[in-house]
């Protein structure tokens, strides 16, 4: 009585590092999730590169492997800014709306965001932007493996965070690649002259921009 009890079980695909669970891990952690009563959401931010990458039906990676709530994200898959929550049980969905409301989250115009949400899954848009940035992100990978450099996480999708010496993070500055500096982990063993990085590709990312990137990263090692 003490203490804060669980509430929810919440997993992240992809992780917050980049990686991947597959449908058959999801199915496993939500059923020790369910075997302790807690109810299990998936925060799916870049949920469309997970299930592009793993190869499987939107079903398969959500209620088929336990999944009681989903976070359907938009925005970092090409939308402007909107992002869903799919209730797999409908008798929980009245409360979730009183929730919204109680939380300041009930939109006036509420039609732009679902018009976004509209195109965004009219004819499969976003598993086609989805399967673009993770192309550009195994052509980036590819480039940054060819050249050496360590990937610190497994690529699950379009993101993966890199090491490599900071003379070629002020180059690509230079050139002007915009992307995050990254803290690595708190028992990580960096090198003095190294440094790392978050590099994610987006629906948006060219060949062109990968190209460039990789050359002029080569040129700097």
């Amino acid at each position: 009585m003490h203490h804060a009890q669980p509430g929810i079980f919440s997993l992240t695909n992809l992780t917050e590092r980049g990686a991947r669970y597959t449908s058959a891990q999801v199915a496993r952690l939500a059923g020790i999730a369910h075997d302790h009563g807690l109810p299990v959401h998936l925060d799916g931010a870049r949920f469309a590169n997970a299930l592009v990458a793993e190869g499987c039906t939107p079903a398969e990676m959500t209620w088929r492997a336990g999944v009681d709530v989903l976070s359907f994200g938009g925005t970092k898959n090409g939308c402007l800014g909107v992002e869903a929550v799919v209730m797999f049980d409908p008798a929980k969905a009245w409360e979730f709306e009183l929730r919204r409301k109680r939380g300041g989250h009930l939109f006036s115009k509420h039609r732009y965001l679902s018009a976004q949400m509209d195109a965004y899954l009219t004819d499969g848009l976003w598993l086609d932007l989805a399967r673009r940035a993770n192309a550009s992100a195994a052509r980036l990978e590819a480039g940054l493996t060819g050249a050496g450099v360590t990937l610190v996480h497994p690529r699950g999708g379009n993101m993966m965070f890199a090491e490599f010496p900071k003379t070629a993070h002020a180059a690509l500055r230079a050139a002007g690649a915009v992307y995050y500096d990254w803290p690595g982990e708190p028992d990580a063993v960096i090198a003095p002259d190294a440094a790392q990085c978050r590099l994610v590709a987006s629906w948006s990312t060219t060949d062109a921009h990968v190209e460039t990137f990789v050359e002029t990263l080569r040129a700097a090692l």
